[in-house]
C-alpha cells in the first residue's frame, strides 16, 4: 500500500510537470495518485509546505523566467504559454516571483529565482511508535469566531498565534459562557489554493447557543461577533502531542508525521472535513501536563 503511494505521488508529480503549459486536471491528478482530489492536495500541502495551486505557479513562472533569458519569444507569448490571460496579469505575478519585471529579465547577468520540480526520494524513516485512536462523532455544532489565511495550515502559525492573541477578549466570552476554562477548540476548514477558514470555538449547551443574539441575551450582541459551526458526522483518526508546557508547536511536526508515516499504510485517505484541534491548557501545578488532540477527519481509501 505505500509503495503504491509513493509511484502514485511520483506519477502524479510527473504529470503535472508534462502538462505544465495545460489547465492541470485536480481529478486526473488524483485518478493517477490513486487517491481523491481533496486527499492529495492535502498531503501535498502537509509534507511540501505550499499548497499544490503555488507549486504549479512557481514552476511556471520559473520556467518563464528561464524562457526570457534564453529566448527569443515575445512576453506576451510567453504569458500566454503558462495560463496568464494578460501582459499585465503575468507581469505582476512575474515581478512577484523573481523581483525584477520580465522585460528586465531579458537583459544579461539579471538574477532569476529557479523553482525546482519535486520528486520522491525513498528513504528509511519511520521504526517509531504513532499512538492514535479512530473515533465516529454524531453532528456537532461548534460556536466561534474565524479568520481567512492564506498558505496551508501547518506552515502558517503564527497567523493563528497572533489570532489567539488579538482576539483574547473573544475566547474569555465563549471560556466563561461555557464555563470551560482549559479546554478551547480550533477548526480548520475550506482548504484550498487560496488558504484555509481557522476557527477559534467551544462547544456551547444547545439552549445558550440557539439563543445567541436574541433578546440582548447577556447584553451583547453575540451574533455580531459569533457564528455556529456545523460540523457533519465524521470519522476520525486522533493523535495526542506530548505532555509539555507548551505543546503548540508540536502539532505541525505531528502533522507532517501523520501524512508521511500514518496514512500511507493505514487504509485510510483524508476526508473533506473540517480538522479540530482540542487544546488542553491545564493551569499550575498541572501546567507540564499539557498537550493537544489532533482529530483527523478520514474515509476508507478505496
Amino acid at each position: 500500500m505505500e509503495m503504491d503511494w509513493i509511484v502514485g505521488f511520483q506519477k502524479a508529480l510527473d504529470y503535472i510537470e508534462l502538462h505544465i503549459t495545460e489547465k492541470i486536471d485536480y481529478e486526473e491528478i488524483a485518478k493517477i495518485s490513486y487517491s481523491s482530489s481533496y486527499h492529495f492536495q492535502r498531503v501535498f500541502s502537509l509534507l511540501c509546505g505550499y499548497t499544490l495551486g503555488e507549486y504549479i505557479r512557481q514552476r511556471r513562472l520559473s520556467l518563464a523566467g528561464a524562457e526570457l533569458a534564453h529566448g527569443k519569444e515575445k512576453v506576451i507569448d510567453i504569458a500566454l504559454k503558462y495560463g496568464y490571460d494578460s501582459p499585465d496579469s503575468f507581469a505582476k505575478a512575474f515581478s512577484k516571483f523573481h523581483g525584477i519585471t520580465p522585460s528586465e529579465a531579458r537583459r544579461d547577468g539579471k538574477m532569476l529565482k529557479s523553482f525546482s520540480r519535486l520528486s520522491i526520494k525513498i528513504s528509511l524513516k519511520g521504526g517509531q511508535t504513532m499512538n492514535y485512536r479512530i473515533e465516529e462523532k454524531e453532528e456537532r455544532i461548534f460556536t466561534g469566531y474565524k479568520r481567512h489565511f492564506e498558505g496551508v495550515p501547518s506552515e502558517r502559525s503564527q497567523q493563528e498565534i497572533d489570532m489567539f492573541i488579538e482576539t483574547r477578549g473573544l475566547q474569555y466570552i465563549l471560556r466563561g459562557m461555557t464555563g470551560q476554562i482549559e479546554t478551547e477548540y480550533t477548526l480548520v476548514g475550506n482548504i484550498g489554493d487560496d488558504g484555509y477558514d481557522f476557527y477559534i470555538a467551544q462547544l456551547l449547551p444547545k439552549d445558550m447557543r440557539e439563543n445567541l443574539g436574541k433578546n440582548g441575551y447577556l447584553e451583547a450582541d453575540f451574533a455580531k461577533y459569533f457564528e455556529n459551526i456545523r460540523v457533519p458526522k465524521q470519522t476520525y483518526a486522533v493523535f495526542e502531542t506530548e505532555r509539555c508546557p507548551y505543546p503548540s508547536m508540536e502539532h505541525l511536526d505531528l502533522r507532517k508525521q501523520i501524512a508521511s508515516q500514518w496514512l500511507p499504510t493505514s487504509g485510510y485517505r483524508l476526508a473533506d472535513a473540517p480538522e479540530i484541534v482540542v487544546y488542553h491548557w491545564f493551569r499550575k501545578p498541572k501546567n507540564k501536563e499539557r498537550y493537544l488532540e489532533l482529530w483527523i477527519p478520514i474515509e476508507k481509501a478505496e
